[in-house]
């Protein structure tokens, strides 16, 4: 090449790296597919799904926290979007029933992925980052109008029913009323609901 002369890419360099983002792509779309199903999701079952070997999965993505990480991004809908139907209610209570409602029932159409993600992350708190955290959005979210509301909780007050909101509108508090309580799924959520705004009066005093 002479100087000043453009570079131009190597023959089959564009190739290679079009081959890899469809693969990388496929990948992605197989999770997502079986995270939509509900089913147990495992990378082994994404390789078959994506028509790719287990090994070339790994390769793309280095474990199954970063890949339902990113196939989850996308999936869930914004806070504003889980609560438009409380949009106008600046009660507190009817907020936070909502969030719970709208949490639950998002955990148990994505049961599979959801139970995968706390497996893979569980035993590994260093992993816990790629978990969505959803809750902690739904909860700001529903308990905004008390920002600036005369009487509300102090900021530690505040932060307190948070944190046990937390506890509540959670996946796990889902699965411990499921699994080991052996209530089915609506009788589960109609108890965390209730908890959980139990919780949000009794802070409002």
């Amino acid at each position: 090449m002479h100087k000043g002369e453009p570079m131009t890419a190597q023959p089959g360099t564009t190739g290679r790296t079009n081959q890899k983002l469809r693969t990388r792509n496929a990948i992605l779309r197989a999770a997502v597919e079986l995270m939509r199903s509900g089913q147990e999701v495992a990378m082994p079952e994404v390789a078959r799904v994506a028509l790719v070997s287990e090994a070339t999965a790994y390769r793309y993505f280095p474990d199954l926290a970063s890949l339902l990480q990113e196939a989850m991004s996308g999936e869930w809908p914004t806070p504003e979007q889980a609560l438009a139907a409380v949009a106008d209610s600046g009660d507190p209570v009817e907020r936070v029933a909502a969030a719970t409602e709208h949490l639950l029932r998002q955990v148990l159409d994505y049961q599979g992925a959801t139970r995968a993600m706390i497996a893979a992350t569980i035993t590994r708190p260093a992993n816990a980052v790629a978990r969505p955290a959803l809750r902690l959005g739904l909860i700001d979210h529903a308990l905004a109008p008390l920002d600036d509301a005369p009487g509300a909780p102090g900021p530690e007050a505040l932060a307190q029913l948070k944190r046990d909101l937390c506890v509540v509108i959670s996946a796990e508090a889902l699965f411990t009323l499921t699994d080991l309580c052996g209530l089915d799924p609506e009788a589960a959520i109609a108890s965390a609901v209730h908890t959980a705004t139990t919780l949000t009066r009794a802070a409002l005093g």
